[in-house]
């Protein structure tokens, strides 16, 4: 019987500015093949905003927050084109709509495997969501102005907000330290969950400060997204995707990459 042994890729140490260069280089990579990034965004803003309508004529409207929480923990998952795209683009090719929607390195177990973990991270957020909001208030606030009202108008509402904003930013930061170079390391290279998702965390505590700053671009980013009624969504979320891969790159310089079924090693 022989052993097989995992060796983990090295980790590397990045400055505390470097999320804003990720942000820089993804706009240049934007502009090099604009039209597939826009309907790549325009097709999550719409679902997106049809979701948030759904349940605000449903008489819901507290579940657009819970939605938006929700949304930061599976964004990861639904940017696997945009990675795609990065990754084209990284090897002087210019990719088209076709390329980033339909992903067949996207299609492995290992993803589905993230991506079930992500939906049950998500869920246990929303029945904290739901503990927050029945131990806060009796009433059921189905209009949008009772709801806003209530949240910025009473003591319980304030106290209420605050402890779910605290304790989704626990859960988002937990999901994103899991997530954050685990997708984009599944799609690029030939690795599986765990060792993908052990080097996710590694990054983040290596790199705790400049990826503190990370998170707190991306939700500052996706908030200013999802508060233009979804529309700023169709900018913000291929240039975070875009990012995302430039962060994972540089983060893992020793990750090797699959290319038409060929392992090839970053130069």
């Amino acid at each position: 019987m022989t052993e097989q042994t995992f060796k983990l890729p090295d980790v590397a140490t990045v400055s505390i500015d470097a999320p804003f260069h990720w942000l820089s280089g993804a706009w240049q990579d934007y502009l090099r093949a604009p039209l597939p990034f826009m309907m790549y965004g325009i097709a999550l803003a719409g679902v997106s905003a049809m979701i948030a309508w759904a349940l605000v004529f449903s008489g819901a409207f507290a579940w657009v927050f819970v939605l938006a929480g929700g949304f930061f923990l599976i964004a990861p998952v639904l940017a696997m084109g945009l990675y795609e795209g990065g990754r084209m683009l990284e090897e002087g090719h210019t990719p088209g709509l076709t390329d980033i929607v339909l992903v067949r390195s996207a299609i492995r177990l290992d993803i589905a495997y993230l991506g079930l973990a992500l939906f049950l991270i998500y869920l246990f957020w929303t029945r904290l969501a739901q503990i927050v909001y029945a131990l806060s208030t009796p009433v059921m606030h189905k209009e949008p102005t009772a709801f806003l009202s209530f949240m910025f108008t009473t003591v319980e509402g304030m106290n209420m907000a605050i402890t779910g904003s605290i304790i989704g930013g626990v859960v988002a930061f937990i999901a994103f330290s899991l997530v954050v170079i685990s997708a984009p390391m599944m799609l690029g290279a030939k690795t599986d969950v765990f060792i993908a998702t052990i080097t996710s965390v590694r990054s983040v505590t290596r790199n705790f400060v400049p990826m503190l700053i990370w998170a707190v671009l991306i939700a500052g980013l996706t908030a200013i997204g999802i508060a233009t009624a979804f529309f700023g969504l169709i900018l913000v979320f291929p240039l975070i995707g875009l990012a995302t891969w430039r962060a994972y790159r540089e983060l893992v310089p020793g990750s090797p990459e699959v290319t038409n079924g060929q392992v090839v090693q970053p130069s």
